[in-house]
């Protein structure tokens, strides 16, 4: 029998476990073996796994209308854009539905250029947005874009969190400002408390779209329900996606009143608002209402971090992070790191080279905060240069 790893295209860096059952904070492998999920399959189980609510919702609807065309109204889409328009910053508003982040950012470039009727685009330095091509355009790693530059649209990098250079490069041809509230995949970057708010009032100067990447940092992750609450801005588009649908693929860009409609025939999406994913979505935002997992998140978050602040290994270069989404960066390559952190049954993921990413559930407890930091100082080793080597 061919593994999954000898049938699949080779993208994808495989971690040689099985995973065959998740319940809130944890998963098993074949074997029987339980890890506490601190990455959340890269921030998806915001819930946790399984939650009752999200699998009662999704079962509900599969037995009335698993899919049916946008072209048609369904309830379950209705009250998701309703939710939507509710809990994101601003008045009204449209809202386009798709199956993934990178979808939704691609949604946003295309609405961006043609409501303003320019091409250029400016992002930051580090920024992940994506891997289809116009995503692809506004992020910066070169191992992403590598082979890939000739099919891209134009794109100017700044330097994230510096204002300066930011005025400097939006010009009368950039059509969107794209950026992340908290850089993920670039080594989880916290900008200074004023760089949105300047942000926001360097596009409106320059008549540009400002448009936020809450694919990894929106449902709770931050301590607010979107990210962008901490710096009390309006993006003019807003993508959503990851945990929204509590483990179903589902996202979401979301246009501020006045921007919308986009004429018709702009853009579309076969699976987009589908029945099935919009009823996990709906239950997922119950969930993170109903039981305060923002709050949660930002309570735990300053355990968290102050936890692991408090190692002080010379094996640490620094910790960052806000709410439930924190980085640990180490002076040299993370992976042994991880595979140490995985044989103590905590599953982390890395951001970058060097940075050990934890992403858990919401719904996590204090002892499972207490736990990670306890297997981080294990697999540290001892604080001695050319002292115990992780996994030792």
């Amino acid at each position: 029998m061919l593994t999954e790893m000898e049938m699949e295209s080779g993208t994808v860096s495989k971690r040689g476990i099985e995973i065959v059952k998740g319940s809130g904070a944890h998963i098993w492998d074949a074997g029987g073996k339980r890890y506490l999920d601190m990455g959340a399959s890269y921030g998806v189980c915001n819930v946790g796994h399984c939650h009752p609510r999200v699998v009662s919702a999704i079962t509900e609807q599969a037995r009335h209308l698993v899919h049916i065309s946008s072209s048609y109204d369904n309830p379950a889409r209705r009250e998701l854009m309703e939710r939507l328009l509710e809990m994101t910053p601003g008045t009204g508003g449209r809202v386009f539905l798709s199956n993934s982040g990178t979808e939704a950012v691609e949604a946003a470039v295309k609405f961006a250029v043609h409501i303003t009727g320019r091409t250029g685009l400016v992002a930051a330095k580090r920024a992940f947005h994506g891997r289809t091509l116009a995503s692809l355009s506004l992020t910066w790693g070169p191992k992403y874009r590598k082979g890939f530059e000739d099919l891209l649209p134009k794109t100017t990098f700044v330097p994230y969190g510096e204002i300066e250079p930011l005025k400097e490069a939006m010009t009368k041809d950039t059509a969107a400002l794209v950026l992340e509230p908290v850089q993920g995949e670039g080594g989880v970057h916290v900008p200074p408390g004023d760089y949105l708010q300047a942000a926001s009032d360097i596009c409106h100067d320059k008549g540009a779209l400002l448009v936020v990447d809450e694919v990894q940092t929106g449902i709770g992750r931050t301590g607010r329900t979107v990210a962008v609450e901490h710096s009390n801005i309006v993006p003019d588009i807003m993508c959503l996606g990851k945990a929204l649908g509590g483990g179903m693929p589902i996202a979401a860009t979301v246009l501020q009143e006045g921007l919308g409609p986009v004429a018709r025939g702009t853009h579309g999406s076969t699976f987009g608002g589908n029945p099935l994913a919009c009823a996990a979505a709906n239950a997922t935002l119950s969930v993170l209402e109903d039981d305060g997992l923002a709050a949660r998140a930002e309570s735990l978050g300053h355990r968290f971090l102050q936890g692991l602040r408090a190692l002080e290994s010379p094996r640490v270069r620094e910790v960052r992070g806000v709410g439930l989404m924190v980085g640990l960066e180490m002076r040299r390559n993370a992976g042994p790191y991880l595979r140490a952190l995985m044989d103590r049954g905590i599953a982390a993921i890395p951001s970058g080279a060097t940075v050990i990413r934890f992403l858990p559930p919401l719904v996590i407890g204090e002892e499972h905060v207490d736990h990670t930091v306890a297997a981080v100082q294990d697999a540290l080793g001892p604080d001695q240069p050319g002292g115990a080597t992780p996994g030792s």
